[in-house]
């Protein structure tokens, strides 16, 4: 198997290429803080991505993303939204995974099953949303959602072995999390990538489009 995970240096993403490489797999790590690897910028996805022209992969994983940008904390009312902090969100959790997949899918393997995946979360779901709050994160990642949905629905066209999916990898144990996790259940790094691995493992072309958490059970947009 050949992986390109993105995103490889945060607790994550270094735990899916951890894994993966102790299944055997030839794995590729990009991430912004090593390579430059910027999603908000479009030419620094199409430069990365370019240098992997001629190379097909078996699955891509998106593992970037951010709660809290340039010390912005998330809203708890609309009062709190600003305009600036809610576009900083979307330029990398929903614009970004747009530019991510228009740059990378494209490399994935079209003479067998390959699937691309990238990180969203259960906030972003808007059917599950019982809370409110988190606003820009949220909105994001549904655009996030609908993103990779679209693009889905394109690659069913483009390449009939592509499987695209949105995954919430649970409440993982990272530094985007630390503030917060103490409200609720979490995971390591390792069990949340182990999980992922066996979701994405069972992934069928029909489930192309699909959102799913790290439990293997389909979320509501």
């Amino acid at each position: 198997m050949r992986a390109l995970i993105l995103g490889a240096t945060g607790g994550i993403g270094a735990a899916l290429a951890a894994r993966l490489a102790d299944r055997g797999a030839q794995v590729t790590g990009l991430s912004r803080s090593r390579d430059g690897l910027d999603l908000t910028r479009a030419d620094s996805v199409a430069d990365h991505a370019a240098r992997l022209q001629g190379r097909d992969f078996d699955l891509i994983l998106n593992t970037t993303g951010a709660l809290v940008i340039g010390g912005r904390q998330p809203e708890k009312t609309l009062d709190a939204v600003d305009p600036d902090a809610m576009a900083a969100q979307f330029a990398l959790n929903a614009t970004g995974v747009a530019l991510a997949i228009r740059a990378f899918a494209p490399l994935l393997a079209r003479d067998r099953r390959a699937v691309m995946g990238s990180l969203s979360a259960r906030v972003g779901s808007i059917g599950d949303n019982q809370l409110g709050g988190w606003i820009g994160y949220r909105a994001a990642k549904a655009a996030q959602n609908q993103i990779i949905r679209t693009a889905a629905i394109e690659y069913r066209r483009r390449n009939r072995h592509a499987i695209l999916v949105a995954l919430h990898p649970g409440t993982v144990q990272t530094p985007l999390t630390a503030k917060y996790a103490a409200r609720y259940p979490t995971i390591t790094p390792e069990r949340s990538a182990e999980a992922l691995l066996e979701v994405v493992a069972r992934l069928r072309p029909e489930d192309t489009g699909s959102f799913w958490d790290w439990k293997g059970q389909p979320v509501p947009w």
